[in-house]
């Protein structure tokens, strides 16, 4: 189980918080892998805390079916669903489409800016080949028209969402769904929602979804 080096330690004000987030950072970002066990006394070691906030964060993490125990036995994270991306890949593009009819009117040009600059990030992870760096660049640009939405519902099932679709991507597929159309469908949004055509970005984020889905619906077959 290689973890990062840490330099800092966990700030105590916010220790349990910040330990959940590190777990659940690990378990995204493939550095602890689907059926890989672990054992919380080194987890709590590693981070420089006790074994309580690492316990309540395996807790939290296993309501969120990203971490799975036998009681007295192990806790290793949980496994990846074969038909996960078919699953959740249609309910992400129908709730991003619904968070866009509440955002399309309140972005603004710095929106617009900082949405153009994820993209750079996105096309610049791809180019070096960093699958963690173009997921969080994918998560990050969507995310700007998900908070504008403002419906902190909606954004809070989405967000649960791309945590699996990220700990999917980053494990399995290497960031293969993330080509350079995806960037190009980016483009095509950001120029759609300054537009304030709802019509042509609600079909683009079904069109970047979709074609993500089948992409690696395609490279699962050679796996």
């Amino acid at each position: 189980m290689p973890l990062p080096v840490k330099n800092e330690k966990i700030n105590r004000a916010s220790m349990r918080e910040e330990v959940y987030n590190n777990l659940l950072d690990w378990i995204m970002e493939g550095v602890l892998l689907p059926g890989e066990k672990i054992v919380d006394k080194e987890l709590a070691e590693h981070m420089g805390v006790s074994r309580t906030p690492v316990r309540e964060a395996l807790r939290r993490l296993e309501d969120k079916d990203l971490v799975e125990s036998s009681a007295n036995r192990w806790t290793r994270i949980s496994e990846i669903p074969p038909k996960e991306p078919e699953m959740i890949y249609p309910i992400i593009w129908t709730l991003e489409k619904l968070a866009l009819s509440s955002a399309i009117n309140t972005l603004t040009q710095n929106d617009f800016i900082k949405m153009k600059r994820i993209n750079n990030r996105l096309e610049a992870a791809l180019q070096k080949g960093d699958p963690v760096a173009a997921s969080k660049a994918d998560s990050d640009f969507h995310g700007v028209f998900i908070e504008r939405s403002k419906n902190v519902h909606l954004i809070k099932i989405i967000q649960d969402l791309k945590v699996r679709f990220r700990r999917l991507e980053v494990n399995f597929f290497k960031g293969i769904s993330y080509k350079k159309s995806s960037v190009r469908e980016h483009e095509t949004l950001i120029s759609a929602l300054a537009d304030r055509d709802i019509v042509l970005a609600k079909k683009t984020v079904h069109l970047n979804w979709a074609k993500s889905l089948e992409r690696l619906k395609k490279e699962s077959i050679k796996l």
